[in-house]
């Protein structure tokens, strides 16, 4: 073997263990610890209180970018075991948090109460909720309304399935491919709505 070809072997043999290394060091890393440094979810508030000033905190859902306190009764607040916290508009912005945040236990998740006469509903445990499921019928980002309610009674009125918070969660996930075409078309059709306005406006003022 000639000097090229002992180097060239030489050159190729350190590039493989330089490989092999850095791919042994990846293999070792923890999905879950790369997904805490990479990930989608991991510029979340910690917060020890999410319930005070909860709509100067959490105004909008992250997800759909809805306003909370207009959908105050189907909202949702998710504080996880490591005080990152989340607000959403519903439960199916709630379930897609939990589904994100996969390595976070959730530590407390609290529910607008539909039957409050209150304008703003307070908040109430999900553990303590009584979800009322009423297939067909028009929710917050989903065509099966999934409404959480202190009082049973008042769930059992609706004329829904009455459920727990894990069932009604459960719900949202077998919901999911058609409430999120549903709400991809509702969207699609705003933006056409809301271009072809600005477009008259523009043709009225001339510019």
């Amino acid at each position: 073997m000639n000097r090229r070809e002992l180097l060239g072997a030489a050159s190729l043999g350190a590039l493989a263990l330089i490989t092999g290394t850095r791919n042994a060091a990846a293999k070792m890393v923890p999905p879950w610890v790369w997904t805490a440094k990479h990930g989608l979810v991991n510029s979340m508030r910690k917060d020890k209180n999410p319930l005070e000033n909860e709509f100067e905190k959490y105004p909008r859902c992250p997800y759909c970018g809805m306003a909370r306190k207009k959908w105050s009764h189907t909202r949702h607040l998710i504080q996880y075991d490591d005080d990152s916290t989340e607000g959403t508009c519903s439960i199916h912005c709630a379930s897609l948090s939990l589904a994100l945040n996969m390595d976070r236990n959730p530590k407390n998740i609290w529910v607008g109460d539909a039957g409050s006469e209150a304008k703003i509903k307070p908040l109430i445990k999900v553990d303590a909720a009584h979800y009322a499921l009423i297939m067909g019928k028009m929710g917050t980002m989903t065509p099966n309304r999934k409404w959480a309610y202190a009082d049973p009674a008042k769930a059992k009125a609706t004329g829904g399935k009455v459920v727990g918070f894990d069932e009604a969660l459960q719900a949202s996930y077998e919901d999911m491919g058609q409430s999120t075409l549903a709400i991809r078309k509702r969207r699609a059709e705003k933006r056409a709505h809301m271009a072809k306005k600005m477009k008259m406006m523009k043709m009225k003022t001339g510019n």
